[in-house]
């Protein structure tokens, strides 16, 4: 069902990186969402209201709840899908993400609103009434939210998109709650105990903690959490793939919306290369990571001497000391200036954020076992991190 909507609804759908298709799988994403979430309120609030059940009316609401978010999910992806412009110029993709903000706050006010009506039951509990329509209903509402989830899952994978991502999420979320509200019901039927009311609750503290996931995740990518591991590596392997470069380095990746990042590296090449050469390799590296990644890359090349004997053999001195205080630690641009009393050796070290040392204990342990060389050394060392 899935690939038959999004064939008849979706021209170009294999171009996932242009705009106009991302808008169109949103798009198509809302309609289907407002359309099932409608259908599902009406049936819950209609058997919720026939039961006397306090647990399947707030699952209703939760399901209305989410035809707000596919309204606002239509709004927010059709701005995002907006031109860059003077004001924006790197576009206004991160829309995307905010969209998905403002559907946590409203999954997480009808959460709030739940959970006081469902205490409410508790003290004022109502008897239930159980029928074999009622479980029907329920389990049909269960396998519509269940196709949703993957529906939305397989759309937000497609176009890398938070806000459907999200929305899958939600999904689950509600297969869930409605189970715990069927639970409630079945169970109130056999017992004067105001389960119906406890079962909102839990209904209501699922409904919270989806609003709260969300956030969590959303925040991550606005606050600017690390590049996806898999892509750090894939823009590696592009660059390393050609002969001149070495290695690379302080690779940066910006997040701008879904298939809208920015990076930049530094790049390891021969100081005895042809620099025109370079350029034009360079060149190459950052249209086909730019065409197979979707990142518009900028890489800086960090000429270094290969053929020195005596600065390679520093090197690796200094590179084994690194490894024994951790194995994490890499080092790179490493230059030696040599004088009549002593040597300099000028390098960066890449520390991971959670590494057990400080950059200045670093740097002490680093000198102690260069002291124990019969060459005088110092040390002037740049400390990054990996983005």
């Amino acid at each position: 069902m899935t690939d038959f909507l999004v064939k008849r609804f979706v021209k170009n759908y294999e171009d996932v990186n242009d705009v106009n298709v991302r808008k169109d799988f949103s798009m198509l994403s809302g309609i289907v969402g407002i359309v099932c979430n409608i259908f599902l309120f009406a049936l819950k609030y209609l058997i919720g209201t026939l039961s006397h059940s306090i647990s399947v009316i707030s699952d209703a609401f939760n399901n209305l709840s989410d035809c707000a978010g596919c309204f606002v999910t239509l709004i927010g992806c059709r701005l995002a899908a907006k031109p860059a412009d003077k004001d924006h110029p790197f576009g206004h993709g991160r829309m995307e993400y905010l969209t998905s903000l403002t559907i946590a706050g409203v999954i997480i006010a009808v959460g709030i609103e739940l959970l006081i009506s469902s205490a409410d039951r508790i003290a004022n509990p109502t008897r239930t009434v159980l029928s074999a329509v009622v479980l029907a209903s329920l389990l049909l509402s269960i396998a519509v939210k269940l196709w949703m989830s993957r529906f939305n899952l397989k759309l937000g994978s497609c176009i890398n998109s938070s806000a459907l991502l999200a929305v899958s999420k939600d999904s689950r979320s509600d297969v869930l709650t409605t189970l715990t509200a069927a639970a409630g019901l079945i169970a109130s039927a056999f017992t004067s105990l105001p389960i119906d009311g406890i079962m909102g609750i839990v209904v209501s503290l699922f409904v919270l903690f989806s609003g709260y996931e969300i956030i969590r995740n959303t925040v991550d990518l606005l606050l600017g959490k690390p590049a996806d591991a898999l892509l750090t590596e894939q823009i590696r392997r592009l660059a390393l793939e050609n002969e001149h470069i070495i290695g690379i380095h302080d690779l940066i990746i910006h997040d701008y919306g879904p298939s809208n990042m920015i990076g930049s590296c530094h790049a390891e090449v021969s100081s005895e290369e042809n620099l025109e050469e370079i350029h034009d390799a360079v060149d190459c590296i950052e249209r086909e990571i730019h065409s197979n990644l979707n990142v518009l890359m900028t890489i800086h090349i960090d000429p270094i001497r290969l053929n020195d004997d005596r600065l390679n053999t520093c090197r690796e001195t200094v590179l084994s000391i690194v490894k024994t205080i951790d194995e994490r630690l890499s080092i790179h641009d490493f230059r030696m200036v040599s004088g009549s009393t002593h040597t300099n050796l000028i390098f960066d070290i890449v520390v991971p954020f959670d590494c057990e040392y400080t950059d200045e204990q670093i740097k002490r342990l680093i000198d102690a076992e260069l002291d124990k060389e019969d060459v005088k050394y110092f040390t002037s060392i740049t400390f990054d991190r990996e983005f």
